[in-house]
This record gives structure tokens, sequence and C-alpha cells, in this order.
């Protein structure tokens, strides 16, 4: 089934982690920041690099890459710090570069492998896309996009700790 054969239903945000494509849905996503050195804080687990201020509400600034278990992202001109409002709290996530906003169809979305890991899996599903190129013409087919479930991620009693 091609992509002129579905209608898209939903949006999601694509950005990357190392050579890792992820996705959140738009509807999560307050705004997109540059980065800015947050303000640390003592006492609260290494991923949350620490808060900052966004027009008036301190919200935690949370390595999105380290919450994943991986290696810390490598600041650069690219990073960015995706807001999304996560059970109503919101937060700042640490991404190596926003790839793209793209539309898609809630019917191709693939469930993630059930995997015994000892935590629920914070992939909501996967989806492949087709990515486009720097002149804005399609370029890549068939990226697959790691969705993230926001709410998995387990960062409310953390936020609540930063925050």
């Amino acid at each position: 089934m091609s992509n002129t054969d579905t209608v898209a239903d939903r949006k999601i945000v694509t950005f990357t982690l190392g050579k890792r494509i992820f996705g959140i849905d738009m509807t999560s996503l307050i705004e997109i920041r540059e980065w800015d050195e947050p303000t640390p804080l003592p006492n609260v687990p290494a991923f949350i690099k620490g808060v900052t201020n966004l027009r008036g509400n301190v919200i935690p600034v949370v390595g999105l890459s380290e919450r994943l278990g991986w290696e810390p992202s490598a600041i650069h001109p690219r990073s960015c710090i995706l807001v999304v409002s996560i059970a109503g709290k919101q937060a700042g996530f640490l991404v190596d570069e926003v790839t793209d906003i793209v539309a898609i169809n809630s019917q191709e979305v693939q469930p993630a492998p059930e995997v015994e890991i000892g935590e629920p899996s914070v992939i909501a599903g996967l989806v492949s896309i087709t990515a486009r190129g720097a002149d804005g013409t399609k370029s890549q087919e068939g990226q697959m996009v790691l969705l993230l479930d926001l709410d998995a991620l387990s960062l409310t009693k953390h936020l609540d700790l930063a925050a």
C-alpha cells in the first residue's frame, strides 16, 4: 500500500538520537527550543540535566539518550530541546536534531516487539516513513521510526523532584 492510498490521521515530530530516528506525537509537543545550558540540580538522576525557564514556568530538561540507557548526547549546533506535555506536566527533552514533521496513518504503526527487560517498553510502536532530502523532495523510502510512549518514560516522579 502506498502513501497515496492511505489517509494520514496524525502527525509526528521526528528527531535523532545518535543514528536512531524517533518520533513523538505532535499533540504532545509544546515547542522546539534551541539548546541552552539548563541550571543543574543536586540529588536528581543523571539523565535530568537541570531546569530551564519557559515563559515563567520552571521545567526540567531530560537527556533523552541517557534516559533510554545510552551514552549522553554530544552537544552541537543542531542540538535542541523538545518541550512536551506528559501527564499534565511539562518537560524538555534534549535531542540531537529535529528532522521533520511527518503525517502518518495510525493503521500503519506496527507494535513494538515484546522484550523482557523488567520495565514497560518506552516504544509505543514503529512506523516506516519516507524521508525528505535537504531540498524538500522525497529521498529515502522506508526509514523506520521508533515512536516514543511519553507516559511510559516514567518521568513524572522525577519531574516532581526537578520542578
